[in-house]
C-alpha cells in the first residue's frame, strides 16, 4: 500500500470515529472514566487535581495513596531512567506518550564504575505515574519484570486509562499543580496537599557522604550532588576523570586547591533553599580559577550565585525535544530537559552572559562567565534517555580541566596558606 492511500484510510472519517482515545473535554465536577481497557482484574484508582478535575481509571502498580506536584514529560521513550532520575522527586509523573510499559523493566547490572547501567539512581524517584495506555504484554531482550511489577515492589502507585491529553491540556493551561493519587473503590477525601516544592528536596536526593569514582583518573573533579543522574558521573568517569562526589552543602570553598575542576549537579524542587551551595559557589567565583560548570539545578543554583533571580516556570520542560540555541555561535541543538524552576537573565550581572536559550518559551538555557572558565547549562548533555547532541560538552569540561593543569594554573587567586586558611574558617563559621 503506498504512503498516500495509508494515509488516507488511517484518516479516513470512519478511522477516526472509532479511535480508542476519548476527545471528552474534562469536567471538575464529573471524573473522567478509563478510556482504555485497564488491568484485568486490578484496583480502581482515581487522580485527582487540586483545581478540582479528576480522573478514573486502573491501578497497575502499588495499592498505595500519595500526594504530589503533577508534571509531564512528553519522552517517547526512556521511561525507566525518567522515573529514576531524582530530578522527579515528590512528582507525579504523566507520561503523554500513548503506550506505556511495552519493553518492560531491564536488570540492575552495573558498570565499571559500579553504577546502575539502566537506572540513574538506585530507586523510582517519582511518588506516583499516570498514563494513557499501560502494555499488559512487554517484550524486549534486555527486560526482567514488567513496569507493573517494578512499580508493586517498590511501593509506587500507578494509575492507566487516564486520557492524559486532557490532563496535559489542563497542566499547560493552568500550570503544574498538586495532584491525589489514590486506589480504592472511592476517590481520596480529606486530602492533605503538601507541596513538595515547600521543603529543601535537594537535601533529600543527596548523597550524605563523599564518595569516589574513578580512582585513576588523571584530573580531580568535585562533582557537587543535588540529586545527581548516574550518566553525569558516568560521562565524567569517561572522559578519565576522577570524581569525588560531594554532598549538597559540602565546604567546597575550604578544599579549592584539592580540585581541578568543579562540576554541579542536577536536582529536584526550588534552588532558593541551596543556600549553602549558593554561598560556597559564590566564594569559588571569587577565589577559583579553574573550570566550574553546572547542569540544570547546577545552572540556576550558579545564576543565583552570580546575582541572578530564579522564578518558577507554568508547567516546566521535561522531556528529550525542547530546542536550545548556543548564543555564541547560533547553533540550535535538541536537548534532553527535566526542570520547573529557571533563570531570569534579563538583567545579566557584570561579566557574565547568556550561553543559551530554549528556542521555544525564550528562557534561559545556560550562563557563562566573559573571562573566567565558569559556564553552566539547565538541559541535559548526558540525556539518557535523549539525545546526544550536546555530549561534547563533559569533552570540552574535562579538556579545558585538563589543560588548566598541564599550564600549570593555580586554583585560588591567592594560593597563599592565609588564604586557604581564611577560607576554612569562613566556612567553617557558615
Amino acid at each position: 500500500m503506498s504512503l498516500s492511500k495509508l494515509a488516507h484510510k488511517l484518516l479516513s472519517p470512519t478511522a477516526l470515529q472509532t479511535s480508542r482515545r476519548s476527545l471528552a473535554s474534562v469536567a471538575p465536577s464529573q471524573p473522567l472514566q478509563a478510556h482504555y481497557p485497564v488491568v484485568p482484574g486490578s484496583l480502581t484508582a482515581h487522580l485527582q487535581l487540586r483545581s478540582g478535575e479528576s480522573f478514573t481509571g486502573g491501578s497497575f502498580g502499588a495499592p498505595v495513596s500519595t500526594v504530589g506536584e503533577t508534571v509531564f514529560t512528553t519522552s517517547l521513550v526512556g521511561y525507566p531512567e525518567s522515573m529514576t532520575d531524582p530530578s522527579y522527586l515528590g512528582q507525579l509523573l504523566v507520561f503523554t506518550q500513548p503506550l506505556v510499559g511495552n519493553y518492560g523493566v531491564p536488570g540492575r547490572t552495573r558498570d565499571q564504575y559500579g553504577l546502575l547501567k539502566h537506572f540513574e539512581s538506585e530507586k523510582i524517584q517519582c511518588r506516583g505515574i499516570i498514563v494513557s495506555d499501560y502494555a499488559l504484554k512487554y517484550s524486549h531482550w534486555n527486560a526482567c519484570e514488567s513496569l507493573a511489577q517494578w512499580c508493586e515492589r517498590e511501593g509506587i502507585p500507578a494509575i492507566t486509562g487516564v486520557d492524559t491529553r486532557a490532563l496535559v491540556h489542563i497542566l499547560r493551561g493552568q500550570g503544574s499543580t498538586l495532584g491525589s493519587l489514590s486506589v480504592g473503590a472511592e476517590p481520596a477525601k480529606n486530602i492533605d496537599w503538601v507541596d513538595p516544592n515547600a521543603e529543601n528536596l535537594v537535601a533529600q536526593a543527596s548523597t550524605d557522604s563523599v564518595r569516589v569514582f574513578n580512582p585513576d583518573g588523571d584530573v580531580h573533579v568535585a562533582l557537587i550532588d543535588c540529586g545527581v543522574k548516574y550518566n553525569i558521573i558516568r560521562s565524567l568517569c569517561d572522559q578519565g576523570a576522577r570524581v569525588s562526589l560531594v554532598p549538597w552543602n559540602h565546604a567546597i570553598s575550604a578544599e579549592l586547591p584539592s580540585y581541578d575542576g568543579i562540576f554541579i549537579s542536577n536536582g529536584p524542587g526550588s534552588p532558593s533553599y541551596c543556600t549553602e551551595t549558593i554561598e560556597q559557589l559564590r566564594r569559588a567565583f571569587e577565589m577559583y580559577q579553574r573550570p566550574i560548570f553546572g547542569i540544570c539545578m547546577g545552572n540556576q543554583l550558579m545564576g543565583l550565585a552570580a546575582g541572578l533571580n530564579a522564578y518558577k516556570l507554568r508547567f516546566g520542560n521535561r522531556g528529550h525535544n525542547q530546542p536550545a540555541v548556543d548564543l555564541t555561535n547560533g547553533r540550535c541543538v535538541i536537548t534532553s530537559q527535566n526542570h520547573g524552576y529557571a533563570l531570569d537573565d534579563s538583567k545579566m550581572p557584570a561579566g557574565w552572559d547568556r550561553y543559551y536559550v530554549n528556542a521555544n518559551d525564550g528562557s534561559n538555557e545556560g550562563i557563562r562567565h566573559l573571562s573566567m572558565p565558569f559556564r553552566s547549562v539547565q538541559f541535559h548533555p548526558e540525556a539518557k534517555g535523549g539525545p546526544l547532541d550536546t555530549a561534547y560538552l563533559f569533552k570540552e569540561f574535562v579538556d579545558q580541566v585538563r589543560a588548566a593543569k598541564a599550564a600549570g594554573v593555580d586554583a585560588i587567586i591567592d594560593a597563599s596558606a592565609d588564604s586557604v586558611q581564611q577560607s576554612a574558617a569562613a566556612s567553617a563559621q557558615a
